[in-house]
């Protein structure tokens, strides 16, 4: 039994421009979700505060914890449960990072004991200052800044043999956002000027493979991490792990793609650009629906199935491979006829 006919013909390139389309609302809504909240709402990870793991001797309410935490003023501190045969063990969360109080410990103990009715164990207290958290969080943006970074250079070497123009072209992009950096200059901001300006050098010297990759990879990521927005949920390390992944499995599905779309427009080459992209699409669709609907079980049972701490892990996955299955189909192929005027396609 075939999950899809082998001579499937779809039009998806006919469609391109609706699909554009639909990807351009979906990216400013993203931005505008991030807008509207005052950007990503980072966790202690990246913004500082203190984590506390608590044990108790019986499953107690969530709603009571809080308000023992709104008592000793952590109004704004969230409570995770996890363990599955026993749920007697919560994670706690709050923006304040200097607890100095010797006493601490016992005064939150004895405040959750009158709070909840039953015997608690303070397990560890976690602190993380305002400027670690800060340092993580350029860390963190550089470093999916550089996988973008080396992504390119392996997608110009390998489709175009453009390795040392590619290569070249990363490292100046890396020496210029350290060199600003170190004039205090907004790593954020620096990474987004760094992007636009290799958005626009990969038109001018024609890295056609590449900018199709990057865009699409760019793409992702703004959607998952404006779906997040939306749902006002956490940036921790974890989700950081998940976006990374999400660029190495998107990345993935584009390559196969184009693996099938040089190959065909060597066999194809008096046939239009567009109908060899169409084709390729097509002769490679079966595997990457069921390379992205196998991942999907796994992922789904990991957000159902694995507990409130890999709950936000999973779910930002989740997104992430439909949104990367769906934009290696309509976002990265389609790009490369924005070319086809400018100089040949193969």
């Amino acid at each position: 039994m075939q999950f899809i006919r082998p001579d499937i013909n779809l039009d998806f390139i006919g469609k391109r421009k609706f699909a554009f389309i639909f990807s351009l609302v979906l990216i400013v809504v993203s931005i505008g979700t991030l807008i509207e909240h005052g950007g990503p709402r980072y966790g202690i990870d990246f913004a500082g505060g203190t984590l506390i793991q608590v044990r108790f001797d019986k499953p107690v309410a969530i709603a009571q914890i809080k308000d023992g935490l709104r008592s000793m003023d952590f109004s704004q501190a969230s409570v995770q449960q996890f363990g599955e045969e026993s749920p007697t063990e919560y994670l706690i969360r709050t923006d304040v990072p200097d607890i100095t109080d010797k006493g601490f410990n016992e005064t939150l103990r004895q405040t959750l004991i009158s709070t909840t009715g039953a015997d608690v164990e303070i397990r560890r207290v976690e602190m993380v200052g305002p400027q670690v958290g800060q340092d993580l969080r350029e860390k963190a943006l550089k470093a999916m800044f550089y996988a973008l970074l080396f992504i390119t250079v392996y997608i110009s070497g390998r489709f175009e043999l453009k390795w040392l123009l590619s290569a070249v072209l990363a490292v100046a992009l890396i020496g210029a956002v350290y060199v600003f950096g170190l004039f205090k200059v907004s790593i954020p901001f620096l990474i987004l000027i760094a992007l636009m300006i290799t958005l626009v050098l990969f038109w001018f010297l024609s890295l056609r493979y590449a900018m199709g990759a990057i865009v699409a990879l760019i793409h992702d990521v703004t959607i998952t991490v404006g779906v997040f927005s939306l749902f006002d949920k956490e940036f921790t390390l974890p989700i950081i792990a998940a976006l990374l992944t999400i660029i190495g499995y998107s990345l993935n599905d584009t390559i196969i793609v184009f693996d099938r779309i040089r190959e065909n427009s060597k066999k194809l080459h008096k046939s239009p650009l567009a109908q060899v992209i169409n084709r390729s699409i097509n002769e490679t669709l079966s595997r990457t629906l069921l390379t992205s609907l196998t991942t999907l079980v796994v992922v789904v049972t990991l957000f159902i199935l694995g507990g409130g701490i890999i709950h936000d892990f999973a779910f930002a996955l989740l997104v992430g491979i439909l949104v990367g299955t769906y934009s290696s189909i309509y976002v990265a192929s389609p790009i490369l006829l924005a070319w086809q005027n400018k100089s040949p396609a193969r």
